[in-house]
């Protein structure tokens, strides 16, 4: 059949096929009657009241002590509810306290014996944990888990915490009334030092005051600077964002000049292209054609202008061989020409130089009145007392002409007119 049982209890099944006994703390379990047993074990929290009766500490005073502890079995671990079924199975829970309780009650006893009265008074929390530790320590051996150890209260019959407590009475008051009188003396001087810090301070607050004073005339003279710094600045920036505006404007209007030309070149354009498609289409083919045509007129006459070049050069070439033999012939002639005036000359001297001489008068003439020929114009000045016109000009050629044989004299040493008396005689 099934049994069960809650979380404050413990159930122990043992028997046939239950080796070792099966535990189960808040649980069921199923039980074969007859030939097999279930136990129940309560797993409540019991609350103890540890009192201990004039125990003497390490002093000799003997103090009473009372405290307060709960303790239980521990269901979660196997192994302490194991030793607990094994000590306690089949006892009442007043049974179990009681067991904890001298347990307890021991380990209290033995650490009041090692503590003197005013660490237990003074310092409960540290006995409290002594206490809890040494017993949880042992009551672990039985299965039995310390939830809590309080100490609940102090006392002895010997008016020793009494006296302790008036000898810290006294030492409070005693404290109390030094204090009262450092606190009096320490408030004389905290007045002193304060209305030495408030004269100091007055003068501090004077002293800051004055250089607040500076510093505000300093920082306002900084700053009227600063502002008709700013304001000059302003004034130059809003000028020159005026010249810029206007400058900006300009480069607009330009800019709009730059494409109104650029339009006007862009058509510009277009009309030469068209011009000039026009141009090709009315006049460049016809100059072509025509440039052809002339291109080959030229050809032609340059052909014509060659072949004539080449008669012209053949012509001259001939006519130059022609005209050098005519002038080799002609040499020839004058060389014996020569060689036979040379011959006259060697025979009648004189007579021919005056004969060859008069041979070329004529020529001399023609030589000096050739100025005269070649004038446009010709302005005559009289001085009164000379011919004028023609008959003047004429007389000059002819006193050139009679000058002549004194001339040849001087360069020839022949004299003209005596050789031509001696022939003509």
């Amino acid at each position: 059949m099934f049994h069960t049982c809650g979380p404050n209890e413990a159930m122990v099944v043992s028997g046939c096929g239950r080796t070792p006994p099966l535990m189960i703390s808040g649980g069921r379990v199923f039980v074969f009657p007859c030939i097999q047993q279930i136990q129940r074990i309560s797993l409540n929290t019991l609350t103890l009241n540890v009192k201990s009766d004039k125990v003497y500490t390490r002093h000799g005073v003997p103090i009473s002590v009372t405290g307060i502890a709960q303790v239980k079995i521990q269901g979660q671990n196997k192994e302490m509810l194991a030793t607990a079924c094994q000590m306690f199975m089949g006892k009442s829970e007043a049974e179990i306290s009681q067991i904890a309780l001298e347990t307890l009650e021991g380990h209290q006893r033995a650490i009041i014996a090692h503590l003197t009265v005013e660490e237990i008074y003074q310092d409960r929390k540290k006995f409290s944990e002594q206490v809890f530790k040494v017993a949880s320590s042992d009551l672990v051996n039985m299965g039995i888990g310390v939830v809590s150890y309080t100490l609940k209260d102090v006392h002895d019959d010997q008016d020793y915490l009494n006296s302790l407590g008036k000898a810290r009475t006294a030492q409070v008051q005693r404290d109390a009334r030094i204090g009262e009188a450092q606190y009096k003396r320490d408030a004389v001087i905290r007045e002193a030092h304060a209305t030495q810090e408030k004269i100091s301070a007055q003068y501090v607050n004077e002293i800051e005051m004055a250089k607040a004073q500076r510093d505000y005339e300093l920082k306002k003279a900084a700053y009227d600077i600063e502002v008709n710094t700013k304001k000059a600045e302003s004034e130059m920036a809003y000028q020159l964002q005026v010249a810029k505006t206007k400058q900006r404007i300009e480069e607009e209007k330009m800019q709009v000049k730059v494409v109104e030309r650029t339009q006007q070149i862009t058509l510009q354009e277009q009309e030469i292209a068209r011009k000039e498609k026009e141009l090709e289409a009315k006049v460049k083919k016809p100059a072509e054609a025509e440039r052809y045509r002339l291109e080959k007129l030229a050809e032609a006459e340059r052909l014509q202008l060659i072949m004539e070049a080449e008669a012209e050069a053949e012509s001259i070439r001939m006519k130059g061989e022609a005209e050098a033999f005519a002038m080799e012939a002609k040499g020839r002639a004058e060389a014996e020409q020569m060689a036979k005036k040379a011959e006259a000359f060697k025979q009648y001297k004189e007579g021919a130089m005056v004969d060859m001489l008069l041979e070329k008068l004529p020529l001399m003439a023609e030589e000096i009145s050739k100025p005269l020929s070649a004038a446009q114009k010709v302005t005559m000045v009289s001085s009164g007392g000379s011919e004028v016109g023609a008959a003047k000009l004429t007389g000059e050629v002819l006193d050139i002409m009679t000058r002549l044989p004194l001339t040849v004299e001087k360069l020839t040493g022949v004299n003209i007119s005596q050789v031509s008396s001696t022939r003509m005689g």
